[in-house]
Parts: C-alpha cells; sequence; structure tokens
C-alpha cells in the first residue's frame, strides 16, 4: 500500500482524494504546480507526481522569483533541482518592475497569480495546483477575528488574477492536512524544503497569525470545496455587446450577504475590474432593487440600469478614459480589451480605443447591429482603428481587420459556481473554440 499522510511509511506517497474529485480532464491536457521550494508545495510536487503518474497526467512546475529577498534566485534554482530530480518540466517566472511601498504583500500575491496564470495558459494547462493547507485557513480565521479581510482559500475556484486568469482554475487539493505532517511526509522522503524568512516578519498580518496559532492548538475549520452554484444563473442574459441583463427577482430573493456577492460578481465582470466594490455601496444597490426602484448607479466601473423587471449592468462608457487609458496599438494575435473581450487580430498595423464618439463612422451594417445594443452600453465597445481612420467594431460580428469574444458571462459563470470541475472547465474551452 502507498503511503497516505498519516500513513506507515512507503517510499511513494499516496495523493489526497481531492486529485480524484476535481482532475478529469483531457489525458494530454497538463496541469501546472506552483513550486516555491518551501514544505507545503514541494510536498504537493510529489504527491501530484504520483497521482499523475497513475493518472497518466503531465505536470509543469511554475516557480515565480518576486525579488524580493537576496536569495530569491538560489531558491529558484533549488525549486527547479527538485522538479527535475522527479522528472517535472520546471519554468522560473520573473516579477519584474517596481516593487510598492505600501501592500506589499498583496501586490506580490497578485503579481504570483497573473504569472502563474499567463505561464499555465501558455503550456495548455487549465489547472494550477497550490499548496495551500489546513493551517493557512487557520491563519485566515484567526486574521478575521483580528479585524482583517482575509477569505479562506476553498479547494476549487478561479484563478483569481484577471484577465491573465481567464479559463484557468485552482486546485488546492492539501487544504484537509497540517503542514507538520506534509513536513513529516518530507522528511520520510529524505527531502529538505526553503524557509522562507518572510513568514517570520512581524510587519505581515498572517506572520502575527501563525504566533497567534502557535501558543495554542486549535482546530481547523472545515474545508469549502467550492463556492456554491447561484440559482439565479440560468436566468442572465449576456447581450451582443457583452452586457449582463439579469431578472430583478433572482438579484432581491436572495439573503443580503448572497444577494450582495452576486451583484458584486455582476458589476465586476460587466465592467472588466478587479476591485470589488465596498459592503455599503453593494447594500445600497441591494435595498433600491428590493424597493423596487427605478434607477441608474456606477459600482466598480459598472453602469447598473433598471429597465422594469430587469438590471442591466454594463461597463461605464467614460471609465476607461478617465482611468487615463486611451487609443493603444492593436498587436497581432490575442490580446484582451478592458477585461470585457478577447481580441484577435490578424495583422499589426491597427489602434484599439472605445467606440464613444466613433459610432458614426461604422460601416452601415456594423451601425444597424449596434442599434440592439442598449445605448448605455455602446460607448464602452472596443473600436479597432485603422491608419486611414476607418472604424470597426469587432463585437457586434461584422467583417473587419479583428475578432472579438465576450469574457463578460464566461467570468460570471466561473465566479459564481458553475465550472464544478476540470471537465467542465475544458468543455467550456472547447465550446468557444468551435464558436
Amino acid at each position: 500500500m502507498r503511503r497516505g499522510l498519516n500513513a506507515a511509511p512507503s517510499p511513494k506517497p499516496e495523493p489526497p482524494p481531492a486529485f480524484d474529485r476535481w482532475l478529469n480532464g483531457p489525458a494530454a491536457a497538463p496541469l501546472a504546480v506552483a513550486l516555491s521550494g518551501g514544505g507545503d508545495s514541494l510536498a504537493l510536487l510529489h504527491l501530484a507526481r504520483a497521482w499523475a503518474d497513475h493518472a497518466g497526467r503531465r505536470l509543469v512546475a511554475l516557480s515565480v522569483d518576486h525579488g524580493l529577498q537576496p536569495a530569491s534566485q538560489g531558491w529558484s534554482r533549488f525549486a527547479a533541482e527538485r522538479a527535475a530530480r522527479l522528472g517535472v518540466p520546471h519554468r522560473i517566472l520573473t516579477w519584474l518592475g517596481e516593487k510598492p511601498a505600501r501592500g506589499l504583500p498583496a501586490a506580490a500575491r497578485a503579481a504570483r497569480h497573473a504569472l502563474l496564470a499567463d505561464a499555465a495558459r501558455a503550456v495548455g494547462a487549465r489547472v494550477v495546483l497550490m499548496g495551500h493547507t489546513a493551517d493557512d485557513l487557520m491563519e485566515a480565521e484567526t486574521m478575521r477575528a483580528a479585524g482583517a479581510s482575509a477569505p479562506s482559500p476553498r479547494a476549487w475556484s478561479p484563478s483569481p488574477a484577471w484577465p491573465e486568469g481567464r479559463g484557468v482554475f485552482l486546485l488546492r487539493p492539501l487544504l484537509g492536512h497540517r503542514r507538520a505532517d506534509l513536513r513529516a511526509l518530507l522528511a520520510e522522503l529524505g527531502e529538505s524544503w526553503i524557509e522562507d524568512p518572510a513568514n517570520d516578519d512581524p510587519r505581515f498580518a498572517r506572520t502575527l497569525a501563525r504566533r497567534r496559532l502557535a501558543r495554542g492548538l486549535g482546530a481547523p475549520p472545515s474545508v469549502v470545496e467550492a463556492r456554491p452554484r447561484w440559482p439565479g444563473l440560468d436566468a442572465v442574459r449576456e447581450g451582443i455587446g457583452g452586457e449582463l441583463i439579469a431578472p430583478r427577482e433572482a438579484l432581491v430573493g436572495a439573503e443580503p450577504a448572497a444577494a450582495r456577492a452576486v451583484i458584486g460578481a455582476l458589476a465586476l465582470c460587466a465592467a472588466g475590474t478587479t476591485r470589488p466594490p465596498g459592503a455599503a455601496s453593494l447594500d445600497r444597490i441591494s435595498a433600491r432593487l428590493r424597493r423596487g426602484e427605478r434607477f441608474t448607479a456606477s459600482l466598480a466601473g459598472a453602469r447598473i440600469e433598471t429597465l422594469g423587471e430587469t438590471v442591466l449592468f454594463c461597463r461605464e462608457a467614460g471609465e476607461r478614459a478617465r482611468r487615463g487609458a486611451g487609443v493603444m496599438p492593436l498587436p497581432a494575435g490575442e490580446s484582451v480589451f478592458d477585461g470585457r473581450f478577447e481580441l484577435r487580430a490578424a495583422a499589426d498595423g491597427y489602434c484599439i480605443d472605445s467606440l464613444s464618439g466613433r459610432a458614426a463612422r461604422l460601416p452601415a451594417e456594423a451601425r444597424a447591429r449596434l442599434s440592439g445594443v442598449p445605448a448605455a452600453a455602446r460607448g464602452a465597445l472596443p473600436a479597432v482603428i485603422a491608419r486611414d481612420g476607418e472604424v470597426s467594431c469587432p463585437a457586434l460580428g461584422c467583417p473587419g481587420p479583428a475578432t472579438a469574444r465576450s469574457l463578460t458571462l464566461q467570468r460570471l459563470c466561473a465566479t459564481l459556481g458553475d465550472v464544478r470541475d476540470e471537465a467542465a472547465l475544458w468543455r467550456v474551452a472547447e465550446m468557444q473554440a468551435g464558436a
């Protein structure tokens, strides 16, 4: 019998059942493993390798060098050597550019997720395995008790990076296991691992949480496997311009916390933004919807407009300009416009901006189709601009130098629990490829 995390020693570790529970995608699809070289991620690599050997799947290990420690390059080399020992291909991803003086942990975490998601997509992986443990759940709970905003990681969740993480999910198969058990496993395998000194830096809230937990035993909280699917999701429609239209009744029928979460998700996905709206703003919108008011409002870069018994969520037309974005070159190949449309341009030599102020320059066929888009959503659509000033709008589906695919409903479905495992994730990808 192969070794389980709490079973008798053996040279081959037994993977937790979470691998089989979630990973059921195509045999040819690789899986990415986030590998820092620390004990949690190194144990994950061993367990993932044992599972992949049995399941006939390929792994790719990805290490992020944040450049925040003098030894970081050495840590990446250590991770590469450990991956090579297990016969797993390895890539080092480097966080370039200036680092913020404030909010460094959050910025580093965001950069890490973006780099991992980009690299996973580049190698053809749709799932990134992460080494979070039961101790991470306990630390998040302790941080929340101290007043910090620290959501608990779920076993299965969409990548938080956007748009880099489109179509990418995270699997955390070790949430039911303690950090000490994983290190015991590594010791029995004859492994060593890296201890990051940042984990003992008292400037960070997580370090303080770890110290509090070290003073008492405590029981790990229950693992939340995935976000429950929102029952009203099937009633949401996506318009031809990527706008989202939801029944008012579906938004107000849930209890307040669930209503806030759904309204926030609709706003973020329709706007293509990443910073969640505040609870107070969500409460105000939710209360107005419950009262049956007719109104328009702005939230997280989205415009919310009530239309009788339905509610429109779309990109606020002037938001992109207010953030300093203007006309930009449109590169050949794949790119994302404003967090909402995946574009594919056949050649260089074009520019991209919002359609606001340019609709009159569209060809007649495009102008006819534009009339089917709610007036509030038109100005934020992508406009492809040729050197001679000719304008096309790929979101309308007319022939032109670029094609566009809306990301809003896809993102909403992932956010609100509609993608239940790896097989579902690949079904969505195949449907989009064939569209």
